[in-house]
């Protein structure tokens, strides 16, 4: 098998978590931000989507979870993982001389509904 196959494999929780990140960039978009970048990765940490609304940059967060057995999709935002994407906002906002205002969001999708959740972690 060539080593290109081996890493375009991708496993039903990956695949939920694309979907996820599909359909929350959809949801974003109808509500008129503008999608900068997708799944920014650095040592640090991982920001799934990056958007601006207005003159405001966005860190997005998508969370997807099919049931709610062991709490729903925003209760999945530990503190750990928030600390994980702060440092990649600060990796990421380092490209900027002046950086412009920021906010943390949170798509959670349990099923089929979406909640947006605003400024849902504070810095």
């Amino acid at each position: 098998m060539p080593l290109t196959q081996l890493f375009a494999r991708r496993t039903a929780r990956q695949l939920t978590g694309q979907r996820g990140e599909d359909d929350a960039l959809k949801f974003l978009l109808r509500q008129g931000l503008i999608l900068q970048e997708r799944n920014f990765r650095c040592k640090g940490g991982e920001i799934d989507l990056l958007m601006t609304d207005r003159d405001t940059l966005v860190f997005v967060e998508v969370r997807k979870r099919a049931v709610s057995q062991f709490g729903g999709a925003a209760d999945s935002v530990t503190a750990a993982k928030q600390r994980r994407l702060i440092v990649a906002a600060q990796v990421y906002l380092q490209r900027y001389r002046s950086p412009p205002p920021c906010r943390f969001d949170v798509i959670a999708i349990d099923g089929n509904d979406v909640t947006w959740l605003k400024d849902a972690i504070q810095v």
